[in-house]
């Protein structure tokens, strides 16, 4: 079993940044692709980023790139989301996601996510 726990949501300003952490715990993500997934209110769930074991490999949502990074450190069982040049429109709940992987491949679809965290609250304000 994977415990994934999101942090550092807030409320922030249009054009500002925030950096989401979500730790992991009861084993190693060293053989998991990672994802962030984000659900705003009266909206389904939708990919955001996501990397592969080691990082080598990233993809984005259109809504997202070029403003957003995602990133890992595998000694601190640790993923980031760093998220820059906010707008209103990227208010949601954002969800971390471990998907274990043999290939150190990476998805984009949440079917194929084994594990969730709760969440965390990402507000901005206008």
């Amino acid at each position: 079993q994977v415990q994934l726990v999101e942090s550092g949501g807030g409320l922030v300003q249009t054009g500002g940044s925030l950096t989401l952490s979500c730790a992991a715990s009861g084993r190693s993500i060293s053989t998991y692709a990672m994802g962030w997934f984000r659900q705003a209110p009266g909206k389904e769930r939708e990919f955001v980023a996501a990397i592969t074991w080691g990082g080598g490999s990233t993809d984005y949502a259109d809504s997202v790139k070029g403003r957003f990074t995602i990133s890992r450190d595998n000694a601190k069982n640790t993923v980031y989301l760093q998220m820059n040049r906010l707008k209103p429109e990227d208010t949601a709940v954002y969800y971390c996601a471990a998907k274990f992987s043999f290939m150190n491949d990476l998805t984009t679809q949440q079917k194929e996510y084994n594990y969730w965290g709760q969440g965390t609250q990402v507000t901005v304000s206008s």
